[in-house]
């Protein structure tokens, strides 16, 4: 379900049109400490002339600024994430293939030793998790042909040439029309031109291409953001997740845009109070937290149903359900089962409506979800693990409306006016 691991080339790219908010609020954030701490004073210059240079996609210049400031201050995290990120950018105008790769996988140990440090920002978590360990990589397309002509079109974008990056794309979609990079970067390098409004159309393209990739709606967020559309931002942010939930990659705009805008996510976590447990096919074992199993608590009787139910699940009931699969597994439909009984178990106790203030807010959401009939994205989201996660594609390709109305109405909420 995740992103071809190319995406990392072009997050890169997105990198460098961000950086001027991302990477001097990673470097803003350490500055409060002294120098003698290891730590560059937010007034040093040359620490001002690498982020310079990293905004204005200068990746050369900036790295040996950023080396140099690493020397004078090893405990910095942010300077050691701006040299991982210039020689990450720098890496992508080498010419030869062996040569680009050491250049990504040093530019990896920098990402590293700044985390070590103590960076956990979006942007480092993303980088990452696309770079492989040896700096490789993987080809824009089968087509050599097609793959030589991206792989230039990119050194040029790197090196701020956006003319001709631009030639280049256009050439690989004439060449390879359903080429999805090549039209995520043609946006790309309009959005980095500040020419917005073209910029979403050809991200609209890739979408078109693969509506089952991620990217594309995220970049499309942010260009409409940058033209101040932050309601038609957030369709595109939830639709990125969407596309890609389990890819940590996809929450990073929808993350922004609820800091922007000042908002919560709605994200409900239930905490189980039991648990099932199966030695063999004879022995099922229900183990229920004796605190919510005391009188006059409603919580009680609704996870020993939750718990029971899974017990089914994991005798008889999956064989039925599942025929064709070789062995149990937790599925989608189980857990929408067994929450959608404990939600039932919840409201048919005796005044519940009047007791709902005793009762954990994670459950009394659990009901208005099962109400709203959302269970289904709320165990696929929400309580998804490896097993359940093998049912998203799937019902992803027949639910897709049903999955964002979730986000949409429970867990993304509006922007204050």
């Amino acid at each position: 379900m995740s992103e071809p691991s190319y995406g990392f080339i072009r997050t890169t790219a997105m990198v460098f049109l961000l950086s001027a908010l991302v990477l001097p609020g990673a470097l803003a954030q350490t500055s409060t400490q002294s120098p003698a701490e290891g730590i560059a004073p937010k007034s040093d210059p040359d620490r001002q002339q690498a982020l310079e240079f990293i905004d204005n996609g200068k990746m050369a210049q900036a790295m040996p600024l950023f080396e140099k400031l690493c020397a004078e201050y090893p405990k910095d995290p942010g300077l050691w994430e701006g040299w991982g990120v210039s020689t990450l950018g720098y890496s992508q105008t080498l010419a030869d293939a062996d040569l680009r790769k050491k250049a990504r996988a040093r530019a990896r140990s920098f990402l590293i030793k700044a985390k070590e440090l103590g960076d956990n920002s979006n942007l480092l978590q993303i980088l990452l998790g696309m770079i492989p360990e040896d700096g490789g990589e993987n080809s824009f397309s089968p087509r050599k042909e097609v793959n030589d002509v991206m792989q230039q079109a990119e050194a040029d974008f790197s090196r701020g040439d956006f003319g001709k990056a631009r030639e280049g794309y256009l050439h690989a979609l004439l060449l390879e029309p359903k080429n999805y990079s090549a039209a995520l970067f043609m946006g790309d390098v309009y959005f980095k031109q500040h020419v917005n409004g073209s910029a979403g159309e050809w991200f609209a393209r890739a979408v078109e291409i693969d509506p089952n990739q991620e990217t594309a709606y995220r970049y499309w967020g942010d260009a409409l953001w940058a033209m101040g559309r932050s309601v038609e931002a957030r369709e595109k942010y939830i639709q990125a997740v969407v596309a890609d939930p389990y890819n940590n990659r996809c929450w990073v705009g929808l993350s922004q845009w609820a800091d922007r805008t000042k908002v919560k996510l709605n994200w409900v976590r239930l905490q189980d109070k039991g648990g099932v447990t199966q030695k063999d096919d004879q022995h099922i074992n229900i183990t229920i937290d004796p605190d919510s199993l005391k009188k006059h608590d409603p919580t009680g009787s609704a996870w020993l149903m939750y718990g029971m139910n899974r017990a089914l699940w994991q005798g008889d009931k999956f064989k039925k359900e599942f025929p064709n699969e070789p062995k149990y597994r937790r599925t989608m439909r189980e857990e929408a089962d067994c929450l959608h009984l404990m939600a039932a178990t919840l409201i048919g106790q005796k005044d519940f409506e009047k007791k709902k203030n005793e009762v954990d807010p994670a459950l009394v959401a659990l009901v208005q979800i099962d109400k709203a009939g959302f269970i289904e994205p709320f165990a696929l989201l929400n309580r998804a693990d490896a097993e359940i996660a093998q049912d998203y594609v799937s019902y992803r390709n027949a639910h897709r409306d049903v999955i964002y109305r979730y986000f949409d109405e429970f867990v993304v909420p509006k922007a204050p006016q």
